[in-house]
């Protein structure tokens, strides 16, 4: 598609100097319009929108002051450059104040002039994309919080919406760094709790010795050092939410001392025999699978359903990557303005990259990829080699087990020929798959003779037909 001509409107009242201005410009390619007066150019940008305005300070019947404030005032991102015989510092001063993009003297160097409109017009480009990414941006950010406007998380935005004003127990499944604790805190701040606390437990990091105590409280003289009484994190989130990170990680003690909780919405101080009731709700997130640690024996199945009454699956970021550039913005405005670094916008080879890398370490490891890449960069665009890590320095082949392969490793010692036995057959087998085991299709998709796949397929074993 044919990118569209920048349209210029050109204020003078000169004769002259309109039809050499319109004269050189046209040749640059521009689409040209001209007003001989300045009510006249008034006129004209009520009606029609222009990328720029090139006008002269003197214009007979209003200054081209005046045309600058009625363009400011019809659109505000419009690009005006002041021309002037009679320059002065004053005029300059007062138009730079009222907008203009540059004020130039005449007669000015046609070259210069060139110069100055094509910078201004790749700011303005510059300007409408960073506002079409930000207007995205707006559309996708459902919740304040978590960003995405692709089918998954629309599903789970829908999801949201409907359990959030309930009191039901939630149960977020998920790879490490998918956001779990983001739709955790969105499903409060959607409810009718939102204005009461949300406490997050990572049952992961708290140590088993003090778990119990950190989560129940305690009173004084409980054990050595309980000097006086502590709230837990269960009666600080009365009214509230409490989001149980890592559940899968409780001791079976624990799991039995959780359930009292979830079932009765009450529970006992370490040191007393007293009950404490809350009125709190619960949301546990995982990157477990809980239904196979329930079958292992090692989470109690009546505390796997009391707090699995729906589940939220939160997709890798593999499998949303039409998420990725938006997400990358979000991030990359973020820690712009942390850093006070004028970075905009990322380049779409860039983008391209991002989408190309399987990101195992989902959203998180995006994020902290962003945070560094603007900590490097030396200009105000994220271009490729401002990623500066494992997405250059690897090259991940993923096979039947999704087994990753980091060139990397070769410095530990390799073996070379199981890794390309793998690689081969991983890639057979899914050439058959793709063809419905049909081996002549299955061989045209490889680019290989069927006489070659055949005799590959029998010294590999994949095919013992």
């Amino acid at each position: 598609m044919t990118q569209k001509a920048p349209h210029i409107l050109v204020v003078d009242d000169e004769i002259s100097m309109r039809e050499f201005l319109e004269l050189m410009l046209s040749k640059e390619g521009y689409q040209i319009t001209c007003a001989q007066n300045g009510r006249t150019a008034a006129a004209q940008i009520e009606k029609n929108a222009y990328d720029l305005i090139l006008c002269d300070i003197r214009l007979g019947d209003i200054s081209g002051l005046d045309v600058l404030r009625k363009a400011k005032a019809a659109n505000p991102t419009t690009i005006v450059i002041m021309i002037s015989a009679y320059a002065t510092a004053e005029n300059a001063v007062e138009a730079m104040n009222e907008g203009a993009y540059d004020y130039l003297p005449k007669p000015f160097d046609n070259k210069e002039l060139k110069q100055t409109i094509v910078k201004a017009l790749d700011l303005r480009t510059l300007s409408d994309e960073k506002k079409s990414i930000d207007d995205e941006l707006k559309k996708n950010l459902h919740f304040g919080l978590l960003v995405g406007n692709s089918p998954r998380m629309q599903h789970i935005y829908e999801l949201i919406q409907q359990i959030a004003p309930t009191k039901t127990n939630v149960l977020i499944t998920g790879e490490s760094g998918t956001g779990k604790e983001l739709i955790a805190r969105s499903i409060h701040l959607k409810s009718d709790r939102f204005d009461k606390p949300f406490v997050v437990i990572n049952c992961g990091s708290i140590p088993e010795t003090l778990i119990e105590s950190e989560i129940f409280g305690y009173k004084k003289g409980a054990f050595t050092g309980a000097s006086q009484d502590k709230k837990g994190l269960f009666e600080a989130a009365n009214r509230g939410t409490v989001f149980l990170d890592e559940i899968g990680e409780l001791s079976p003690p624990m799991q039995v001392k959780l359930l009292r909780v979830v079932q009765e919405r009450s529970f006992k101080p370490v040191g007393t025999n007293e009950d404490i009731a809350v009125d709190i709700r619960i949301v546990s997130a995982t990157n477990k699978k809980l239904e196979e640690e329930v079958i292992a024996g090692n989470f109690r199945e009546d505390l796997f359903y009391r707090i699995n009454v729906v589940e939220i699956k939160v997709p890798p970021l593999r499998e949303r990557k039409g998420d990725i550039r938006s997400l990358a913005q979000h991030f990359l405005d973020k820690f712009s303005r942390e850093s006070g670094k004028e970075i905009t916008k990322i380049s779409s080879y860039a983008v391209d990259l991002l989408q190309k890398y399987n990101f195992p370490g989902n959203i998180r490891e995006l994020e902290n990829l962003i945070e560094r890449s603007v900590a490097l960069s030396s200009t105000n665009i994220i271009l490729p080699d401002s990623l500066s890590l494992s997405i250059h320095k690897r090259r991940w082949i993923e096979g039947v087990e999704n087994r990753r392969y980091d060139i990397d490793d070769v410095s530990n010692g390799v073996s070379l020929d199981t890794i390309l036995e793998e690689i081969e057959r991983a890639y057979i087998e899914k050439a058959m798959k793709c063809a419905r085991d049909n081996k002549n299709k299955a061989s045209d998709l490889l680019g290989i003779s069927l006489r070659s796949l055949r005799y590959r397929c029998s010294k590999l074993g994949v095919d013992k037909s």
